[in-house]
């Protein structure tokens, strides 16, 4: 029988992307994304559901994440599902899965240095633009 494992998925991140290095000194980045579904309901009422997913990705491709990544910004995701079990501080058995990135495309914008108020008042500091001196005499000869 075969087997296939492939995970697509666009969704915004939902915390900054954290880099950590392998003691092999590998960079890995482990980030979170929020996938929405919206549907209309059998009563005609629109639906939403939000679907948390964990990723992680290594090498050159998690220090290019990092750099150019931050929480509320969209991006599509590809890779493999993967299935991890640890044992928790309590001693429970935990376990969850992740997706294991091998590629994404960033979606939005370049990242903003200023915050939202700054961008305000740099647009509100910008001159008007200039008034066309036309004359403004009824006996335009046309």
């Amino acid at each position: 029988m075969a087997n296939y494992n492939k995970v697509i998925l666009v969704g915004n991140l939902t915390r900054d992307p954290q880099l950590s290095y392998l003691p092999s000194q590998t960079p890995v980045c482990e980030f979170g994304i929020a996938v929405n579904r919206r549907w209309r309901g059998a009563n005609g009422q629109q639906r939403q559901e939000t679907c948390f997913v964990d990723c992680r990705c290594y090498g050159k491709s998690a220090e290019t994440f990092n750099q150019y990544m931050s929480k509320g910004q969209p991006v599509l995701v590809e890779g493999r599902l993967q299935f991890d079990t640890w044992q928790g501080q309590d001693g429970q058995k935990r376990s969850k899965h992740r997706v294991f990135v091998q590629n994404f495309q960033f979606l939005g914008g370049p990242r903003q240095a200023q915050a939202p108020a700054e961008q305000a008042e740099a647009r509100a500091e910008e001159p008007a633009p200039p008034v066309d001196d036309f004359p403004q005499d009824d006996n335009i000869p046309f």
